[in-house]
């Protein structure tokens, strides 16, 4: 079985972005985000991670988060985002990894998604976990409801419905809530080798939510232990626009098995 690599300084958790993004490669918008997070033990997580890069965590406990969320008008370097086929519901299960270069980021382990064209184009250019789904969002005062229910490549029975009502803002995030929503970067394997995808958004506008509904199995079937209890952190956001830059040199280099 692989090691973990050896880390020896972490990057800090920034609520802005290390880095810019002057040549984007994808451009695109997150609305409406409901941020669901349970602790998770790093023994868990660790095999499910991409070769060269292990848990990252905060006091040793790392984290799994369930996110739902409109994706608005998808987009290739400058050009306008596409605004049908580039908009629509998702909802993913992250963990949280750091690689040897000290890079910390997130790792998906499901993409629910509404539109079968970027679900397809997800799966097979960017080997992404990608998964067509009947979805909706709906939002009546505070309170926003988000329902999805898998469709293809199955399991057939996955679904998630979620709903939050929306409170205050957030003037000063906690530590946690630094370090489950400050990501500017991404980690997957690509073609058997590891690879580290930068983002850049403004800073996150964030509210606290009271968690009015939650039942879902999109975890477990993502591999992970059923989340025991209520989740450790609900957070809701209206959203940032994202810009994705190319990956840096030194992203590819570790072979993954």
């Amino acid at each position: 079985m692989p090691q973990p690599p050896l880390v020896l300084h972490p990057e800090p958790i920034t609520a802005d972005p290390p880095h810019t993004a002057p040549r984007p490669l994808l451009t695109q918008s997150w609305l409406d985000l409901a941020f669901l997070h349970w602790a998770a033990d790093p023994a868990d997580v660790a095999p499910l991670l991409p070769a060269g890069t292990r848990p990252d965590t905060l006091d040793g406990v790392t984290y799994v988060g369930l996110v739902a969320f409109r994706m608005h008008r998808v987009g290739w370097f400058r050009l306008p985002g596409i605004p049908y086929l580039g908009s629509f519901p998702e909802t993913n299960v992250r963990l949280y990894s750091v690689d040897a270069h000290g890079r910390r980021g997130v790792v998906f382990r499901s993409l629910d998604a509404s539109r079968l064209i970027p679900v397809a184009v997800g799966r097979a250019v960017f080997r992404l976990p990608y998964v067509w789904s009947r979805m909706r969002i709906r939002r009546e005062g505070a309170t926003v409801t988000y329902t999805s229910s898998r469709r293809w490549p199955g399991p057939r029975g996955t679904r998630s419905d979620l709903a939050i009502r929306v409170g205050e803002r957030v003037d000063a995030p906690t530590e946690l809530e630094h370090f489950l929503t400050a990501r500017w970067g991404m980690h997957s394997a690509f073609f058997g080798r590891a690879l580290f995808l930068p983002n850049t958004h403004p800073r996150w506008p964030l509210h606290r939510a009271e968690l009015l509904q939650c039942e879902e199995n999109l975890v477990s079937s993502a591999g992970l232990p059923t989340p025991a209890g209520p989740p450790v952190s609900v957070l809701y956001s209206p959203g940032v626009p994202v810009r994705f830059t190319r990956p840096p040199r030194t992203s590819a280099g570790i072979p993954t098995p």
